[in-house]
């Protein structure tokens, strides 16, 4: 089964302390915790943490922002045309599988 949300995708986040904003999907990570799948998406501009960095040889030290992983669960699938969050769905076309919202029907490229 693919996964429901993929890197590009618009989402916008439903749960936490980030709860309302919307972003792009840079990356998705997949981890194992206790036996279980778990799915982290890491958004643009969502979680965004400030680290300190160690001065080297090679560069300066200093402290920068870091966006930190979401889980997937705290994420919904952003319908612009609607302007709400939307689940996704599958069907096949000419025997291939894609993705659609099923709040419009639309096909998600």
């Amino acid at each position: 089964m693919g996964m429901k949300i993929i890197a590009g995708d618009d989402v916008i986040i439903i749960s936490g302390k980030d709860k309302g904003k919307m972003g792009k999907v840079v990356k998705i990570l997949k981890k194992k915790h206790y036996g279980k799948d778990v799915s982290f998406a890491i958004i643009s501009g969502i979680n965004v943490c400030k680290k300190s960095i160690k001065a080297t040889q090679k560069g300066d030290g200093g402290i920068v922002n870091v966006e930190k992983p979401i889980n997937l669960s705290n994420v919904a699938l952003f319908d612009s045309t609607l302007g709400i969050q939307t689940r996704v769905g599958y069907k096949f076309i000419d025997e291939r599988k894609v993705r659609f919202m099923k709040s419009s029907g639309k096909i998600i490229e």
